[in-house]
């Protein structure tokens, strides 16, 4: 049995898209950068250290763990703190392209890691419509202030790399993690 160290919705609706069976326990870590720490690091950290906090309280089970960054600038957004930072992210997205990393580690009796990397060009967000989106409670949660499965994919004009990935859970490398630890494939 694969436990998810993920609370996210939108990750279990992907591992059941996939046909995998899993159980959810969250992951409660410090999610803060480390001083100079590159994005791809930080994403790779995050979903290590999620994992592995996971796997500790359930010993001898096998535990997925995820992070996604959206990066803008070499700077990583998360999620925003508020109405003005989410909107001021919006705008800065806006007529602009960014990457989305998301980093999947396995930890238990088998850990392993892998890093989807994307690309997503927004078209441009003016102040009204950003502050429209954000009140659709759509972003308060997202890194980057946005959701390509859900309204902000009205945003996204071309993306190149892991749709799976922008939404949070990179499924041909969680499935590549998942078969190489013996799961079968579904």
């Amino acid at each position: 049995m694969l436990i998810l160290a993920s609370q996210s919705p939108r990750r279990a609706e992907l591992l059941r898209q996939i046909g995998v069976d899993f159980r959810v326990a969250p992951a409660h870590i410090d999610e803060t950068p480390q001083p100079g720490e590159p994005p791809a690091d930080y994403v790779a950290r995050m979903a290590r250290e999620k994992a592995r906090a996971t796997a500790v309280q359930h010993p001898g089970a096998l535990v997925l763990g995820a992070d996604t960054s959206v990066i803008l600038d070499g700077h990583i957004l998360g999620k925003p703190a508020d109405r003005e930072e989410g909107i001021a992210m919006l705008l800065a997205l806006g007529g602009r392209e960014h990457q989305v990393l998301t980093a999947v580690a396995l930890a238990g009796p088998h850990e392993d890691q892998a890093l989807s990397a994307s690309r997503v060009r927004f078209r441009p967000v003016g102040r009204e419509e950003a502050a429209r989106y954000w009140a659709t409670g759509e972003p308060a949660d997202k890194a980057g202030g946005y959701a390509i499965q859900g309204l902000g994919a009205v945003f996204v004009e071309h993306i190149e790399g892991s749709y799976s990935g922008i939404m949070g859970l990179p499924l041909f490398e969680t499935a590549q993690l998942l078969a190489d630890a013996g799961l079968p494939r579904p």
